[in-house]
């Protein structure tokens, strides 16, 4: 199916031109009505006079509760059903958008029937509601009118896992090694999901012209089938080529999980899901949901995350090796069952660099999940690795809490002490250096593979085989100078981005970390990962291929 969905203010002021034509028809003195955002706050008016602003829906519930003179929880929770409720079947969803136009109808009916020729002289609620207040970039997303669409896999019949195309509510796709299962084995939300098995692919045959902003995708194994991986894939070319968006999906939920993409694509754009791993392992795949490229990309919950979130973590514990943990010095992916973070992403500019002691407080840290095994700071004792920090305690030295914050293990993975003490040392004394020459940088270290050698011998694990020891570790480093402004919106194909890959192992410490450069792309390929996923997709095609080949100190 497709869903259509509006933002409150373009909602109401659909309601309000049909308003306007009713009144007109009546015979009455036409008013134009328009519903937008200034400064931060919703707006209605009415010719000249300003009949509604306020900074959130609460808000707006709120002040309609004045005007309409009803209850204000009952108005509340109705207009959170009314512009919130997802719908998942095409019965609900024109259910919805009747009472849509209904509610808003009768809202601006009432405004309408009790508003002189004057601004409405009842005092606005307080805006001053911390969990309720929006930005302007907030705002002037919500003003914009964008479309969502869902394919469902309801409106159609595959019982054959040969290659078909099928016509769907969205159009035409092909589904490869793939069938539309409506079985008790099945996962779906309705009645009928996708299934795929051994590499099988579901693909889109019709261009969205309107770009793709974010993509969002249900999965669960089918029945007790073991676990798959799958990637999404997108074609600005009509399918000419494709290029792979995210990182790779793994499915292991017998109960549908949600992966999220930051696509960032303009113009006409179509999508695969390519199933790369499993075998005979089947898995369902459902609500395929695309919204449109918008030029505002969508605001990080963190400063650290500004440049994007590189495997689409998600604060769930069903997500419990790619679980993300958002802290006020930085931001990471944890990985619970190798006992690390699979990255760590963290900006750094003069306002976080003072004169903070290092505090040495290593511990495990405590906001994990209950019942997930923490690793201590004894944790790593004569494994011959270094509690190897991945935001460096030197890079938070504003405060005692912030260096503190540091120390935490989530933040730690092992690392060969040569490795450690030498390359990777300078390349973070490098970022400083940068930041005092007046810039600012976001830095994201990651690690993958299974294997190091620190100075007892190689290691695959430690910990009794609770902590992982990785093979290789790698670091992005966007450079930027100081200003104001979202900053992935201040990358060109001119910035300077750093890109090194270094070997976890001993002998290496006198090397210079200039040495181990190499390209985003090829981290992105090794690590599975998404680095600069907030940078428009043009400019990352660029910086992302290129190695670095600027200073070393």
């Amino acid at each position: 199916m497709t869903k259509h969905t509006r933002s409150v203010a373009g909602m109401i002021n659909l309601s309000a031109r049909g308003y306007a034509s009713t009144k007109r028809a009546q015979g009455a003195k036409a008013s134009h009505t328009t519903a937008e955002v200034e400064n931060g706050k919703f707006h209605i008016r009415r010719s000249s006079q300003n009949l509604l602003n306020c900074k959130s829906e609460r808000n707006f519930a709120l002040r309609l509760k004045v005007v309409l003179n009803e209850p204000s929880k009952h108005l509340m929770a109705f207009t959170s059903l009314v512009f919130n409720h997802q719908f998942t079947n095409n019965k609900q969803a024109t259910t919805m958008l009747k009472l849509r136009h209904l509610f808003t109808a009768i809202v601006m009916a009432t405004l309408f029937a009790a508003c002189s020729d004057n601004s409405l002289n009842t005092p606005e609620p307080s805006d001053d509601l911390a969990n309720n207040s929006i930005s302007k970039v907030e705002a002037e997303q919500l003003a914009q009118t964008l479309t969502t669409t869902t394919e469902g896999f309801e409106n159609a019949t595959k019982t054959s896992y040969a290659t078909g195309t099928v016509t769907l509510g969205t159009g035409s796709w092909t589904l490869s090694d793939a069938l539309i299962g409506s079985l008790s084995s099945d996962r779906f939300v309705g009645t009928r999901s996708a299934r795929v098995i051994n590499t099988g692919r579901i693909t889109m045959n019709f261009d969205r012209t309107t770009g793709a902003g974010t993509i969002s995708i249900r999965h669960a194994v089918f029945g007790s089938d073991g676990a798959s991986s799958w990637e999404l894939w997108a074609s600005t070319n009509s399918g000419s080529s494709w290029t792979k968006i995210g990182a790779t999906v793994t499915t292991s939920s017998t109960t549908l999980q949600t992966a999220s993409f930051t696509a960032n694509i303009s113009g006409t754009v179509r999508i695969e899901i390519r199933k790369v791993s499993g075998g005979g392992n089947r898995i369902n795949i459902d609500d395929i949901t695309i919204t449109d490229f918008s030029s505002i990309p969508p605001p990080p919950a963190s400063e650290h995350l500004n440049m994007g979130n590189p495997t689409s973590a998600v604060t769930s514990t069903s997500a419990p090796t790619n679980y993300l943990m958002e802290k006020p010095q930085y931001a990471l992916s944890y990985h619970r069952d190798k006992g690390i973070p699979n990255w760590v992403s963290w900006h750094v500019d003069a306002s976080w660099l003072g004169s903070a002691p290092r505090q040495d407080d290593f511990r495990a840290d405590s906001t994990l999940p209950t019942g997930w095994y923490r690793v201590s700071n004894t944790s790593y004792t004569s494994s011959g690795f270094d509690r190897g920090h991945n935001c460096p305690s030197a890079d938070r030295t504003r405060t005692v809490t912030d260096n503190s914050a540091t120390f935490l293990m989530t933040n730690m993975i092992p690392q060969s002490p040569d490795n450690n003490r030498g390359p990777w040392a300078g390349l973070e004394d490098y970022t400083r250096t940068l930041v005092n020459q007046g810039n600012e940088c976001y830095v994201i270290m990651g690690q993958y593979g299974t294997g190091g050698t620190g100075s007892n011998g190689f290691r695959s694990t430690i910990d009794n085989g609770r902590v992982t020891v990785p093979n290789r570790i790698w670091k992005v480093i966007v450079v930027l100078p100081v200003a104001s402004g979202d900053d992935a919106t201040r990358v060109t194909t001119s910035t300077r981005v750093i890109a090194v890959d270094m070997p976890n192992t001993q002998g290496i410490r006198n090397n210079n970390w200039g040495t181990y450069r190499t390209t985003v792309d090829a981290i992105e390929a090794a690590a599975g990962v998404d680095v600069l996923s907030r940078v428009p997709a043009s400019i990352q095609a660029v910086i992302e291929s290129r190695v670095d080949n600027g200073p070393t100190q």
